[in-house]
């Protein structure tokens, strides 16, 4: 069954990790970013798409060649995943001592049909990014370049504490980044949509006026048992 990424990005990447829970297919505690990682616009929708992966480096010098010849590389090979990329890098420098994007590299990757970019590393030229609408997480903001170069591309890299690998299907928002398992990804969206219609139980309650604390109470276990029922029924259809 083909991943609808629009579909996926009509959700935010809490309600994704909510669902995603559902199937158990991985520990609660892993398959998202720690709190390093933030959202450069946390304005900007939900950017899905999959990992683009690359090491780099701004301490010192590239040996040789150009810095930027890897970046024509890069991207080139967007074209290996089945749909929209989102850049992922590691910057093996620690601390991070300059930039690991600006304008350039993010206006060449949007060009070339990225849906975002994710580093470890440290961000720059956020004013005319965020004009170019093209989503950004970072672990902060160095105003250099550096040396900045690519060391290596399509690996498996480390960002925020956890372990990304060429072509894993990255959800982020302002609440931070996630992945979702690629044989859960095409039932995750219609999944979410009965988890999010499970929590207005409450929400909508709440909403309605005063709220009553029996009330409440009977609104929340409504919402409980609808979850549970979701679980049994995305499990089973795994065959679980």
């Amino acid at each position: 069954m083909p991943i609808d990424l629009k579909q996926l990005a009509a959700y935010d990447t809490p309600t994704i990790c909510n669902t995603v829970e559902l199937f158990e297919v991985r520990p609660r505690n892993g398959g998202y970013m720690d709190g390093r990682i933030r959202a450069c616009f946390p304005e900007m929708p939900p950017a899905v798409g999959y990992a683009s992966t690359a090491t780099i480096r701004c301490a010192f010098p590239r040996l040789e060649g150009d810095v930027y010849a890897s970046l024509d590389e890069q991207t080139a090979r967007f074209a290996e995943f089945p749909g929209t990329p989102i850049v992922v890098f590691q910057d093996l420098d620690d601390p991070a001592v300059a930039a690991t994007f600006g304008e350039v590299m993010c206006s060449a990757y949007q060009a070339f049909g990225a849906a975002g970019i994710v580093t470890s590393g440290a961000a720059r030229d956020l004013d005319q990014v965020r004009r170019l609408g093209f989503p950004a997480f970072s672990d902060g903001t160095i105003c250099s370049h550096g040396y900045s170069h690519i060391v290596d591309l399509h690996h498996a890299v480390r960002v925020g504490g956890m372990t990304v690998h060429p072509g894993d299907l990255i959800h982020a928002d302002a609440n931070g980044v996630a992945t979702i398992p690629i044989d859960i990804a095409p039932d995750v969206a219609q999944a979410a949509a009965e988890y999010a219609a499970a929590e207005s139980i409450v929400l909508d309650y709440l909403r309605s006026g005063k709220p009553a604390t029996p009330a409440f109470a009977e609104a929340r276990r409504a919402m409980l048992a609808e979850i549970a029922a979701l679980g049994e029924r995305v499990r089973s259809k795994r065959g679980r």
